[in-house]
């Protein structure tokens, strides 16, 4: 999965995202862009949708989370701090079990 990015800190996560669902769901994986399918619930006014990635991944992977590009974009890259890429798609996967390493 072309993804998600091993570095020093922790990964990269490149996604795409999708507002205003139901519910924060990791929906798939669009293999054309190599980005991480996302649906939110907020609308993307003001930061809510971004607020609401950060918290959603932060709480999924125990970890510090932050926006590093596309922060007006539904093209976004996280930094996930502190956890491996096999540690992420484990828990990728335990999510939504459609998803391949």
């Amino acid at each position: 999965m072309k993804a998600v990015k091993e570095i020093e800190e922790g990964v990269l996560v490149d996604i795409e995202v999708s507002p205003k669902s139901s519910k924060f769901k990791i929906s798939g994986y669009n293999e054309w862009r190599d980005e991480i399918e996302v649906r939110v619930t907020s609308v993307p006014q003001k930061g809510k949708a971004n607020k609401e990635i950060i918290k959603e991944f932060s709480k999924l992977t125990n970890s510090l989370v932050e926006i590093t590009s596309g922060l007006k974009s539904q093209h976004k890259t996280l930094k996930i701090y502190n956890i491996s890429k096999n540690e992420f798609l484990d828990i990728l996967i335990q999510k939504n079990p459609d998803l391949k390493k």
